[in-house]
Order: C-alpha cells, then sequence, then structure tokens
C-alpha cells in the first residue's frame, strides 16, 4: 500500500525473481498444488481429506499419510453496523492493500479511520500517512499496542505519531460505521463523528481453525490449534503450523497466539523434517516483534511488566533512554530501552526498545538473553562489539540492567513517572528536584510549585537549600544525572531520596516548554 513495494508479485518471488506459482512448486519442488480449491472436511478415520474445486465444483477425495494443517489466520471483524460499505477494509490479503492505495492515486481518499492501535493499524497508519492521507486511530483500551507495550513506553510512541499529524483517541469504542450512497462517510465513536472516506478494521487476528475443529482436533486456550513439540496436533499423524496454531511461549511455559510469519517459517522447517522420517522440535517462541512508524523502530520481546504481573512475578524494571551508539558521533540517534525483570532472581522476563536508533540489535540480543535464561548480572557481561560508530561503549541494554542491579542492591530506589504524577495528583508535600542545566529547564519542564531547580554540577554547594525532612524524587533528562544526584544526596545523609525512572525523557504527560 505505501508503494515501496511495486508489485505484489514481488511478496510470492524467490531472491532471484522466481515467482511462486503452481508452476514453480511443481518444476522446482515436486510439488502439486491446488488452487481455488477448498478443503471442506478432513476424515480422520478414512485418512482423506475433502475438497472441492471453487470454479467447476467437481468434489473429490485425497488420500493422506501424514497431514499438514497451514490455514492460518483470519481478521476479527465484529458485527459493526457499515462494516459492509464501500471504502472498509481488512489487511488480509494483498489485494486489499492494492485496493486501499488504487482508491487513493485515484483521489477518493483525504481521511482515515483506522479501528484498532495494534501491529497491524500503526504499519497501515504509516503507509496512508505518506499518501498524504489525514490519519485517525480509535482504539477501545487505554494506550496503542497494548498487548505488546507497556504504558509509557506507548505513550512515548503515540506522541511520535501525534508529532506526525496522526490523530489518536483511545479508550473510546467504535459505535458504528456511516455512509452516503453506499460508501463510507464517516466513523461514529462514543466521543464524537469523524469524517472518514476510508476506513480499516485492523482489531486483530483470530486463528483459522474451523477445519480442524470439526475434524475434532484439539485447541488451546488462545484459540489456536494445541500442539506438541514437534508440531503434531492431538491426531499424531496430522501436523500443524503457522497461524492456525497455539504456540509454546518460552517465559511463561503457557500457550500463545503470536502469528508471525517467522514462526511459520521456523514451523515449516520442524514439520517438513518430521513428514519425513525426522524429529525435529520446536523450542516455542518469546513473541518478538518489531516494526517500524515514521522515524521509530519498534521492537518488543519476552512479557511486558504487566503481562510479568499478571503471572505473579515479583516485577522490576528500568527505562534507560539515551543514545543507540556513542553520542558524540554524527549518526547516533535516540533510543528508550525498557527492561523488565523478576526481582527474586534477575531473570530476564522482557524488554521493548522504541526510537529512531538500531531497535534490531538491541531486541536480537534481548531475545537471544532470555532464550537462554539470562539474568541481568549476566546482560552486562556480554563481549558485544563496540566502536562510536556502532554503539556506546556500555551499549543500552548493559545500562539498563545496570539501573536493575543497581536497583536490587538497595543503590537506587526510584519512582516510575506514573507514580510521580499519581503523587502531583494526590497534593503529596515532596521535592521534585530537577538536576537539569537552566537551558534544559526552560526548553521543557514539569510545572508544578514543588518542583525545583538544582543543577547536579551545583547540588554539592547548595544542599543547604534542601530540607532534610521531606521525600525528595530527583528527575534529569534520562535518569543518568538524576542518579547521580541521588547518590550525592544519599552520602549527605539525606534518608528519603527517589530518582524518577527515564525521568523526563519516559514523562508520558504534558510539560511546559518556554
Amino acid at each position: 500500500m505505501q508503494g515501496i513495494i511495486h508489485d505484489d508479485r514481488e511478496l510470492r518471488a524467490t531472491a532471484t525473481g522466481a515467482v511462486r506459482d503452481e508452476e514453480f512448486f511443481r518444476e522446482a519442488k515436486d510439488v502439486r498444488v491446488l488452487t481455488r480449491t477448498e478443503a471442506r472436511r478432513i476424515d480422520r478415520r478414512g485418512r482423506f481429506v475433502e475438497v472441492v474445486n471453487l470454479d467447476t465444483g467437481e468434489e473429490r477425495r485425497i488420500a493422506y499419510d501424514k497431514l499438514v494443517l497451514a490455514t492460518g489466520g483470519s481478521p476479527v471483524v465484529p458485527p459493526m453496523p457499515g462494516a459492509d460499505l464501500k471504502g472498509v477494509f481488512r489487511l488480509y490479503h494483498p489485494a486489499d492493500a492494492v485496493a486501499m492505495r488504487k482508491a487513493i492515486e485515484a483521489g477518493e481518499v483525504r481521511r482515515a479511520t483506522v479501528i484498532g492501535g495494534g501491529l497491524i493499524g500503526m504499519e497501515a497508519t504509516e503507509a496512508l500517512a505518506e499518501h498524504g492521507v489525514v490519519v485517525t486511530i480509535v482504539e477501545m483500551l487505554d494506550q496503542i499496542l497494548p498487548s505488546l507495550l507497556d504504558f509509557e513506553t506507548a505513550a512515548y510512541l503515540r506522541k511520535h505519531l501525534v508529532a506526525k499529524g496522526v490523530t489518536i483517541l483511545t479508550g473510546t469504542r467504535v459505535l458504528r460505521i456511516e455512509g452516503e450512497e453506499g460508501r463510507v462517510r464517516r466513523v461514529v465513536a462514543e466521543e464524537g463523528a469523524h469524517d472518514a472516506d476510508l476506513v480499516l478494521m485492523a482489531i486483530g487476528v483470530r486463528p483459522n481453525t474451523k477445519l480442524a475443529r470439526e475434524a475434532g482436533l484439539e485447541v488451546g486456550r488462545s484459540g489456536g490449534l494445541r500442539v506438541n513439540k514437534y508440531l503434531q496436533t492431538s491426531d499424531p499423524d496430522i501436523y500443524a503450523g503457522g497461524d492456525c496454531v497455539e504456540n509454546h511461549h518460552v517465559v511463561t511455559g503457557e500457550g500463545c497466539f503470536v502469528p508471525l510469519g517467522s514462526t511459520a517459517n521456523k514451523h515449516g522447517r520442524v514439520i517438513g523434517d518430521n513428514v519425513t522420517g525426522g524429529r525435529a522440535r520446536f523450542p516455542g517462541v518469546l513473541g518478538t516483534t518489531i516494526f517500524k512508524a515514521f522515524d521509530a523502530n519498534v521492537g518488543r520481546v519476552g512479557l511486558t511488566e504487566r503481562q510479568a504481573r499478571e503471572r505473579g512475578h515479583a516485577v522490576i524494571t528500568a527505562i534507560a533512554p539515551g543514545p543507540d551508539r556513542a553520542h558524540y558521533y554524527p549518526t547516533a540517534q535516540f533510543l528508550f530501552v525498557k527492561l523488565v525483570a523478576d526481582a527474586s532472581d534477575g531473570r530476564i522476563l522482557g524488554a521493548q526498545v522504541v526510537g529512531p536508533g538500531d531497535a534490531d540489535k538491541r531486541i536480537d540480543v534481548l531475545a537471544t538473553a532470555i532464550h537462554f535464561g539470562a539474568t541481568v548480572d549476566d546482560l552486562p557481561d556480554l563481549d558485544l562489539s563496540y566502536a562510536p560508530p556502532y554503539s556506546s561503549a556500555i551499549d543500552p541494554v548493559a545500562t539498563a540492567a545496570n539501573i536493575i542491579r543497581n536497583k536490587r542492591e538497595g543503590l537506587a530506589p526510584s519512582l516510575t513517572p506514573m507514580e510521580v504524577k499519581a503523587k502531583l495528583d494526590r497534593g503529596e508535600d515532596f521535592i521534585l528536584l530537577d538536576v537539569r542545566t537552566p537551558g534544559e529547564y526552560e526548553a521543557a519542564r514539569i510545572d508544578d510549585p514543588r518542583v525545583r531547580l538544582i543543577p547536579v554540577g551545583k547540588l554539592r554547594a547548595r544542599l543547604p537549600e534542601l530540607p532534610r525532612d521531606k521525600e525528595i524524587v530527583v528527575l534529569c533528562q534520562v535518569s543518568l544525572r538524576g542518579y547521580e544526584a541521588l547518590r550525592i544526596l544519599a552520602g549527605a545523609g539525606f534518608r528519603d531520596v527517589k530518582f524518577m525512572d527515564g525521568s523526563l525523557a519516559a514523562w508520558p504527560y504534558p510539560v511546559v516548554c518556554g
């Protein structure tokens, strides 16, 4: 839809340009592909599949020794008035993207509404905006990407999207889609109506298991087909892979539905080995996900803080905003890193990385570490590559791990930005100590009478200005100076001092500028 891929046939082509069509599979793989043919029923006792040719209506039976189900996923489409209007799309097939692009290029689309603030909605938003379309995202929950990111990480991404001209409405439901002369014209949500020439239903995807359920195969709690480590279903002669299955989550040990092309390809290797006599195993997934949102790279792996707490972990987290390489190098870019660990043993449970910097490198390091059960003590010991054009001397993921180590050792008591905001809203009597420079303070600051500005370089000389009988919460731009100030105050005998995790870079609320 965005136009980066000019021909949808490229999506089916090999790296050398050969299109993977029926002839390709027959000639190169000795595999017979039946297109325009629907599988209607699996007879497990008779060991055959009933199929019908959709063009001729001819029905036939195909016998099997081993059967592989790869029925994929289906878009979630709620029973919403107006969902059948012209101009309402679901990104389920490349033809949907082609149709959307044609409508845009024909000048039919000036405003679009994306229903759903998940992964599909985010990727489609950039593509629409790149064509000059004004985009509104409507998400029922209180943040975008609710299953992928924690609140503060999603809030950072939200600010980036809003800066690109995207309107984001969270905590509101779409009631109906309205049109004129059969074509969509507006979306009516709980908080009001929004003009729209195009609507994308991006609420989510569910596993397509109808055929398997009717055959009596077991389905897991996530709704996907239950498979074992060899990707066999409850019938050992029937295998399943791709978006129709429930995967094993490496961290939780639970079944999970994580529809990704990378996982489907791994499934294919395992199933291919096993149906031909092998015993390959699929170890599971971490939900590793990455995508691009305008200038921001957004990645996550493992569990979010919320997901970890829901599963009973004693959670400890760190937010480590900063440059993705040596700060003085001209190509350095910002990254917002959040690390989630178990407070009891330091085991890394998950992470989120957002920003214009190299997020993929950090997510891949963290995915490897989590897969092998690494702790926050292990992560800084990894011998990662370093040179100023590529990284800082201490990589951002190591910095995040060191923050958690300091917290576990009692050196860095902290509050999240949300906890600090709650204290301000409750009217609590404490000092919010900003240790940045006056220039930084004037550029952007939290507007509250409890805020005091003392640059960290002046703090030792100005300690008498601070009361010793009040709680002091220290902030800076990204937490480094805040932690330094905390240690200065603790060394001077101040007993109730904390720093704000992530500091102003992680503050998801309005600030005063100028």
